[in-house]
């Protein structure tokens, strides 16, 4: 692929969106390539991902002015089917996916961090919808999601100025989980910048998830999303299905068996995934 690399270490996958020069803009072909990378993961294997953006200035600074200027409005909205259909399958991918943002996070950079589970960043991202000063609306979700994850005032407010804000803001409103900051020594020489900072978090984060019982964890993703989708009643039953689905599973049978084993081995042996 031109665009996208993807690389497994463990039960981690990492796919980086690799069009540097652009500030990793998207366009279709990234679009089409981040698609069928998801299609190409290997579930059996893999139990988290994570997302991010080559080089140190931008994750994705959104989606491809260039191309989108000279769309007619079917086109337009051809473009933001594409772009939704594939945010869509990563946030309700089966595994956990964590957004690792460094730099830029506009537009559809914004979008399509938001349709990630975990969101971090780098003490220097900025995020913003700024579809409106273009002439358009936010096109990959931002509408939607932004409003779900921060409330419709702080949303409106964004879109409606298409003003940026700095990471110290976004975790403030509930739009990132954490930030990073380079790391330095004694004499205020930086030892790791903040990009690797974060990068290594969301190995350890990932890392950390890939340990549990993965068809709970999946679970456990699924009864968030479609439970949030409901009203509180459904949402109990949608949880109690899940809940019931986890049961005769080998993960089950084993993580239990484990906790009431008097005699337990003090290393935990991997869940199976069955």
């Amino acid at each position: 692929m031109d665009f996208i690399l993807y690389e497994v270490s463990g039960n981690v996958a990492t796919i980086t969106i690799n069009r540097e020069r652009a500030l990793n803009a998207l366009n279709s072909q990234v679009l089409d390539e981040l698609n069928a990378t998801l299609d190409a993961v290997d579930l059996d294997t893999v139990r988290c991902l994570i997302l991010t953006g080559a080089g140190p200035k931008s994750f994705v600074a959104g989606a491809d002015i260039g191309e989108m200027s000279t769309l007619t409005k079917a086109e337009g909205e051809a473009f933001g089917k594409k772009g939704n259909d594939v945010f869509r399958k990563l946030e309700t991918f089966p595994i956990p996916v964590i957004a690792a943002i460094n730099g830029f996070a506009l537009g559809g950079g914004c979008e399509i961090a938001m349709s990630c589970d975990i969101r971090i960043c780098s003490d220097n991202a900025v995020f913003g919808q700024p579809e409106v000063g273009l002439g358009i609306t936010p096109g990959f979700g931002g509408t939607q999601r932004l409003a779900r994850l921060v409330g419709a005032g702080y949303a409106k407010q964004m879109i409606y100025t298409a003003r940026n804000i700095k990471a110290a803001e976004a975790y403030r409103i509930g739009l990132v989980n954490e930030i990073y900051s380079a790391e330095v020594d004694a004499e205020g020489n930086v030892v790791k910048t903040a990009q690797e900072v974060m990068l290594a978090a969301a190995q350890k984060m990932a890392a950390g998830i890939a340990k549990n019982a993965p068809i709970a964890v999946r679970n456990c993703k699924k009864a968030i999303n479609d439970g949030l989708d409901a009203n509180m009643d459904d949402a109990i039953v949608i949880e109690e299905k899940l809940f019931g689905d986890c049961f005769e599973t080998e993960d089950q049978k084993y993580g239990m068996a484990f906790f009431l084993d008097k005699n337990k081995e003090k290393v935990k042996a991997p869940f199976v995934n069955r």
